[in-house]
């Protein structure tokens, strides 16, 4: 039986830079505020006036060019975004065709907001078990920046743009791998956390214009408490079901949402801090992008053979755990 595993991973963060103390400026709060509260520091912010698919063009290029990878020999790319270039087509269909990969392959998107990463490695893990399919890129592109209100202090400091990819390909070898994973969704999630306008619900008008509702609604005490909880959750079934303790597991990359979130989680496991991978101080939260991202600017740290849990939770609610280990 074959085992799907990740064969390369890469990632793409814009050069603009902002900061808490810019932060400070566009709206009512502080470096300290937003330090105690979330721990992000900065954030990087897209302006050249491109959507997402830019961002995950230049990661599946990196991607490509770092595996030796030919456009022609990848069978489908999936790309997991809450932040589409348009309504339609896809921005899987934008990223293949700026990477050359459209002559050869299908591309759809996924949405399944901030756990959309661990959802796209596992829906290419049952593709390459299945044999349908041998490379899969999951590209991961999210322009944050896109949906935040600048004027709600309690979001917009939260987010940053970016974009992260993998490879994955079969293997012969069991013990490597994507081995387990669980997922959950919650649709009355909803209320506390949703895009409001702009879709078929509520179409764009000039008085949800008015109203600010083109942007990313969270009520952030009720998000954070599911949010740890389902993690925790998750992550625990997927170590029960795989017979893993703390001691076993090597990394622990949750969604890079909120710093006291990971925490809160990370601690909930009795895994010590030295096995979290965390970046958010310095990219934000990135929602479906900032796992690979996450892993790919921890690279070096990461070993073949190495177990490693992830973990998301998003809108929907919608959120899962998954078992990888590690084959690079």
């Amino acid at each position: 039986m074959l085992n799907a595993i990740i064969t390369g991973i890469a990632s793409y963060v814009p050069d603009d830079v902002l900061d808490n103390e810019e932060m400070s400026r566009i709206v009512d709060t502080s470096d300290e505020w937003i330090t105690t509260r979330v721990g992000i520091k900065e954030r990087r912010v897209l302006k050249n006036g491109a959507g997402s698919s830019f961002m995950g063009i230049q990661a599946v290029k990196r991607l490509l060019e770092s595996t030796g990878t030919k456009p022609e020999e990848i069978d489908l790319l999936i790309c997991p975004t809450s932040n589409p270039d348009y309504r339609f087509p896809s921005t899987a269909s934008i990223i293949a065709h700026g990477c050359g990969i459209d002559k050869y392959a299908y591309a759809y998107d996924i949405q399944a907001a901030c756990a959309g990463f661990v959802v796209g490695i596992y829906d290419a893990n049952a593709y390459i078990k299945s044999g349908l399919y041998k490379k899969i890129i999951v590209v991961s592109a999210e322009k944050m920046t896109s949906m935040t209100n600048y004027e709600d202090r309690a979001t917009c400091p939260l987010f940053g743009d970016g974009a992260g990819a993998v490879l994955i390909e079969p293997s012969e070898d069991t013990s490597l791998g994507i081995i387990d994973g669980v997922f959950h969704v919650d649709g009355s999630g909803l209320e506390h956390l949703v895009y409001r306008a702009g879709g078929s619900a509520q179409p764009a008008s000039h008085e949800t214009v008015d109203a600010r509702l083109h942007f990313v609604y969270q009520e952030g005490r009720a998000v954070y408490k599911h949010a740890v909880l389902d993690m925790f959750n998750a992550t625990r079934e997927v170590m029960q079901r795989n017979n893993l303790t703390a001691d076993d597991v090597d990394w622990f990359v949750p969604h890079q949402a909120n710093l006291r979130i990971i925490e809160a989680v990370g601690s909930r496991l009795g895994l010590p801090d030295e096995k979290v991978l965390v970046n958010i101080q310095v990219r934000g939260n990135t929602s479906a992008a900032s796992i690979p991202i996450c892993i790919d600017e921890n690279k070096a740290k990461l070993k073949k053979g190495d177990k490693i849990l992830i973990t998301a939770f998003g809108a929907g609610f919608t959120w899962g755990s998954a078992y990888i280990v590690w084959a690079i």
